[in-house]
């Protein structure tokens, strides 16, 4: 009900860290040095992509990584974005390897929007959006550097190449590179296609809202369950924070999958008290929060005493409480 492992969206988010760090920068709005954890996460709630960057760096640069190098079984096609991860180079290499980027992108009305024939011809057929439409395209140039952007496309979708790398190098190309013109021109035409659909369907717009939304419910809980050293990274080098960041990762997936596997107990128990829960309802239910999860304390656990409790299925009882969480 959550979603069908379609559509992922991507952030960073930031820690403080403590010591000498390669990866660390002192930033005045977070009070002092900290890093950037750029994660992945399905419209599933479930976290498949993590990555150490510098905190100044542009996120833009790792949206790809690890939507096409992640080693889950995720029949991911669209992708969402904030403004910082939209470029017109990422626009483009997305749609030439065969996926969807749909990002929400800050100050929409200023973007520049391209047409395919005379502003006259335009107007004539797009009354209200002709005139939004400023530039025209380069066709011919596409058409002569069609060839090397499938090659390039193909080193993405085979991983000869790291989409990072790619999207860095062309981005940071010169006016008179060829190719990267023809990459400019390409993302210009998707992004306007995107802005398009996205100024005139209202359920695209929620769609892509809902699933940033996902992530931000997902920071939180990470920040949450990362209450350790006071929440900072203490580890200097970046094989290690690599490390703790996925370790963070699985625990946060831990607790995702927990949550939503006594979702499913308690809404088969009301629907067989006969309550109606609409599949409707239960899609817009997040298993993102945590309080079910004590964080603070020493813990004493009377192992045989908690397994006497568990059903034939294995299971712990439900309690009127984890039904309330559902707002059932």
């Amino acid at each position: 009900m959550f979603g069908g492992g379609t559509m992922s969206s991507s952030d960073a988010q930031r820690f403080p860290v403590r010591g000498k760090s390669t990866t660390a920068r002192d930033m005045t709005i977070h009070g002092g040095q900290v890093l950037s954890s750029y994660t992945h996460v399905s419209d599933q709630h479930s976290t498949f992509g993590t990555k150490i960057i510098v905190p100044n760096a542009r996120e833009a640069h790792f949206v790809l990584d690890d939507f096409l190098g992640n080693a889950t079984d995720l029949p991911l096609f669209e992708h969402a974005t904030d403004t910082h991860g939209v470029t017109l180079i990422n626009f483009a290499l997305f749609d030439l390897v065969g996926k969807l980027l749909s990002p929400r992108i800050r100050d929409l009305g200023k973007i520049t929007l391209i047409r395919d024939d005379t502003p006259t011809e335009t107007v004539k057929r797009y009354p209200h959006a002709g005139p939004l439409l400023s530039t025209r395209w380069n066709e011919d140039l596409i058409t002569e550097c069609w060839p090397g952007l499938l090659r390039m496309a193909g080193s993405l979708k085979y991983g000869q190449a790291t989409a990072s790398l790619v999207v860095g190098k062309w981005s940071a190309a010169s006016r008179q590179n060829t190719l990267a013109a023809a990459l400019k021109e390409w993302g210009m035409l998707r992004r306007t296609l995107h802005a398009a659909k996205y100024l005139s369907d209202p359920a695209y717009r929620r769609k892509i809202a809902r699933q940033l939304n996902k992530g931000e419910s997902l920071h939180a809980l990470r920040r949450d369950l990362h209450y350790a050293q006071q929440g900072a990274v203490t580890k200097p080098a970046l094989a290690d924070q690599t490390d703790q960041a996925w370790c963070l990762t699985v625990l946060t997936n831990a607790v995702i999958t927990w949550t939503t596997e006594y979702y499913s107990l308690a809404v088969r128990q009301l629907r067989a008290a006969g309550r109606d829960v609409p599949d409707e309802l239960l899609a817009h239910i997040s298993p993102a929060h945590s309080e079910n999860v004590n964080f603070f304390g020493v813990i004493t656990v009377d192992v045989e005493a908690e397994l006497a409790k568990l059903d034939t299925s294995g299971w712990r009882p439900l309690r009127p409480a984890q039904l309330r969480e559902l707002g059932l």
